[in-house]
């Protein structure tokens, strides 16, 4: 029997070393397979993330799609700069349409790369259930306001110390149906986060970029400036490059390949 076989790169996202930042597996492919194919192997790669991407025209060169080991995604920040890298042959930037975050770019910033996402804004409100899923009952909490992403909610704690030593329930974390995203200032970083996600089958995502989305022009608003330095605060750890631009949030990062290879269907 001949099977289909599918280009295949796994790349460590938000990272300048191997083993680093937040994986993902990126399949570019000519037309679109079924659905329930296009999870089969996200569930097969079991990623944070995988991205299926096929050529587009118009105002992009891509459309793009983002599957986790058990759900489609709204925005994936870390697929889409892991997209861009293995993408960007001859190209200075690469533009991708998705389905719900609109036209998303990752463009060469020198031996790094910039991405380009919707500025996912915040308010104020009593989300006391994540707070005590994650162990910190009576913590500031805030609300994601935007059809462009997963709903989420940032927990503000009093500092890197505290973000570290969290410990989550996360039977009761995915009950909430949102993702978590706890922050405080940072120790060498101007700010330092994790970001939980039972909801969509990652308890732990090692890198966010739809989680900094959110975080930009959160602490943007609390630091007095547009630019600043993040660091993800997970096992494998990340650090990201943040600036507000108007409604939109640019973040930095390096990429390298881990894996070349081939999807056998």
């Amino acid at each position: 029997m001949t099977r289909t076989k599918l280009a295949f790169t796994q790349v460590d996202a938000f990272a300048d070393r191997p083993f680093a930042g937040n994986q993902a597996a990126v399949m570019p492919l000519d037309t679109w397979l079924p659905d329930a194919v296009l999870a089969a192997i996200a569930n097969e790669n079991n990623l944070a993330e995988t991205a299926f991407t096929i050529p587009a025209t118009g105002d992009a060169d891509f459309e793009l799609r983002w599957f986790t080991p058990a759900v489609e995604v709204a925005m994936c920040g870390h697929a889409t700069l892991a997209a861009g890298h293995v993408l960007m042959a001859g190209r200075d930037a690469v533009r991708f349409r998705t389905r719900k975050a609109g036209v998303l770019t990752v463009a060469r910033d020198g031996d790094r790369y910039r991405l380009d996402l919707p500025a996912v804004p915040v308010v104020a409100q009593d989300r006391a259930d994540v707070a005590a899923a994650l162990g910190v009952p009576g913590a500031a909490t805030f609300q994601s306001a935007s059809a462009a992403a997963e709903p989420a909610v940032i927990v503000l704690l009093p500092d890197e110390a505290a973000v570290r030593a969290l410990r989550p329930d996360f039977r009761a974390l995915a009950a909430t149906g949102v993702m978590a995203i706890a922050t405080a200032p940072g120790d060498a970083t101007d700010i330092v986060s994790r970001v939980f996600v039972p909801v969509c089958g990652i308890d732990e995502d090692p890198v966010t970029g739809a989680a900094h989305a959110a975080l930009t022009p959160f602490w943007a608003a609390r630091l007095g400036r547009d630019a600043f330095s993040a660091f993800q605060a997970s096992a494998r750890g990340g650090h990201v490059d943040c600036r507000l631009a108007g409604d939109r949030v640019l973040l930095g990062g390096g990429c390298v390949t881990v894996i070349e290879g081939l999807f056998a269907l």
